[in-house]
């Protein structure tokens, strides 16, 4: 099943005291292109991520957002700075002391002199049982990810082949109308040589030859028969459920290659016309591919 590489997922769960949310999104890029944000404790989570993620997305670029918040405190150390309390203490016994003032330093007053002189900190994470936490809830949420993915590359699969079967047509009526323009040009310069030289014999297999030049000059059998094989690989590719990307887009540019070629060659404004419609369906194409991963 082919994908397209735009896609998103979340997914969130408690586990071990945490909150856990993981969010996925990505578009277009060339290859695989992660960048993550997530708690500036848990920077260790980053490298493990990508690695996780690269494993099931091959192309696109991918922005990952973690966020992990303890339902309890329990974790939580708080320390005192004891140079800066001093330093405080020492200050405000300097001030009641020179002014004669009443000294009532207590332990509430010393803490409103500075929030910093009490440290807020998270005990030592263990980074294995994180990892593993935050692993599953990731694996939920690029498994919602890709379901996206998936439902967006049918539409583009859909899309894709039928505007092949709108070239497949284009070409049989190429096909059907190749050896007509033949006929005529013979027709055409059989009634201009007699309008010039009037009713005298004309030497057949003069004819014949000039219109095997021409033949063979607007013969597009070999370049339709290479378009029909590029669809039908095209096809193929579409049913495939590795990365097939690339592949499509070098495909569509053989394709346009050849319909370039069909054009050069016709000298037939309605061939010229089914030429100038296939180009588009293969541009439109080529635009499509680009959202396929």
């Amino acid at each position: 099943m082919i994908k397209s590489m735009t896609g998103f997922g979340r997914a969130q769960k408690e586990i071990e005291g945490m909150s856990i949310s993981v969010e996925l999104k990505s578009v277009n890029h060339k290859g695989f292109e992660f960048s993550c944000k997530t708690p500036r404790t848990y920077g260790f989570l980053d490298d493990k991520l990508k690695s996780l993620f690269q494993s099931v997305i091959f192309r696109g670029k991918v922005e990952c957002y973690v966020m992990i918040s303890a339902l309890d405190t329990d974790d939580c150390i708080v320390e005192v700075n004891h140079s800066l309390a001093g330093g405080y203490y020492k200050a405000l016994k300097e001030l009641a002391e020179r002014y004669n003032l009443r000294d009532d330093i207590s332990v509430s007053s010393l803490s409103r002199c500075s929030n910093e002189i009490f440290v807020v900190r998270k005990a030592a994470a263990d980074e294995e049982a994180v990892w593993e936490a935050v692993k599953g809830v990731a694996l939920e949420a690029a498994e919602s990810f890709l379901r996206m993915r998936e439902v967006e590359g049918e539409k583009l699969k859909a899309d894709v082949i039928s505007r092949s079967k709108t070239i497949i047509s284009d070409v049989e009526f190429i096909e059907e109308r190749s050896p007509q323009t033949v006929k005529e040009y013979n027709d055409k310069l059989l009634e201009r040589i007699k309008t010039l030289i009037g009713d005298v014999n004309v030497d057949e297999q003069r004819l014949l030859t000039e219109a095997a030049i021409f033949a063979d000059k607007v013969a597009g059998a070999e370049e339709t028969v290479r378009l029909r094989s590029h669809i039908d690989q095209l096809h193929m590719l579409l049913e495939s459920s590795d990365p097939i990307g690339r592949k499509l887009d070098f495909l569509a540019q053989e394709m346009n290659r050849e319909a370039n070629t069909i054009g050069s060659k016709a000298q037939d404004v309605d061939i010229t016309k089914r030429v100038l419609n296939i180009k588009a369906e293969v541009e439109k194409i080529r635009e499509q591919i680009q959202n396929i991963e």
